[in-house]
């Protein structure tokens, strides 16, 4: 898979792929990233790529043509996907994140100042992603989560493709409570459940601590569709679970 990062800042991105997860997926070259200077693709000399917006706003507009050019210069075929990065977009999340790594090319447009012009909204990028309800000073580190998120879901990326599968939001709510050694710190003990052996009582036990925590932190998480019957059994005892404390 291949990510195409337009910006005016491509120093952002010296070091944030330059460890981690991405950064083997790069050295297996089973993801690519490139980053292009969009002053790059300006045809005058002072290499303007903003512009003052029509209507007397105050603030600077990313100019459309700069975009086009880079976009249409990187584009591998039609099939590659174009996003502008925009607290409007459509906020990411694990569906979104799979759903860009099934595809061969994602170009990534890093918006900045006042926004974009809309006609790369309109005419160019197939959509926008957002990060969160909330404005940051432009695209470029919303873009490095969304590379992020992204790749963890390319084939070969993560070591454990099934430990994917098992992280928060994958399944539809929070993940489960994480223990490793020691057993016992500072009279924190590890819950005993974890050392019976019994592989379907653990698996029980996760699910509910995962439901326990969406409703107590991510209530808005919790619908009929995410809930199977087991689920609504489980819940029915974490009440009564409480008593018992």
């Amino acid at each position: 898979m291949r990510f195409d990062i337009i910006t005016i800042f491509p120093e952002m991105f010296a070091s944030v792929f330059s460890g981690g997860v991405v950064k083997r997926a790069l050295e297996r070259e089973t993801v690519r990233i490139a980053v292009h200077d969009l002053r790059d693709f300006t045809e005058d000399k002072h290499r303007q790529v903003d512009d003052r917006p029509y209507g007397g706003l105050e603030g600077m507009v990313l100019k459309p043509e700069p975009i086009f050019r880079a976009v249409e210069a990187v584009r591998e075929d039609a099939a590659s996907r174009v996003y502008l990065l925009s607290p409007q977009g459509r906020p990411l999340d694990t569906a979104l994140a799979r759903e860009l790594a099934s595809y061969a090319q994602v170009i990534l447009i890093c918006g900045r100042y006042e926004g974009v012009d809309e006609r790369v909204v309109e005419h160019l990028a197939d959509g926008e992603i957002s990060i969160g309800d909330y404005v940051l000073s432009g695209g470029e580190l919303a873009a490095a989560v969304v590379v992020d998120a992204a790749a963890r879901f390319v084939p070969g990326v993560v070591g454990k493709e099934g430990s994917v599968e098992n992280d928060s939001f994958a399944g539809g709510i929070l993940d489960f409570p994480q223990y490793t050694r020691p057993r016992e710190f500072r009279g924190l003990k590890v819950p005993q459940v974890l050392f019976s052996g019994d592989h379907k009582k653990i698996e029980r036990w996760r699910r509910k601590k995962a439901l326990e925590k969406t409703i107590r932190q991510r209530p808005d998480l919790v619908t009929h569709k995410t809930l199977t019957p087991e689920d609504r059994r489980l819940l029915e005892e974490i009440p009564n679970e409480r008593k018992g404390e």
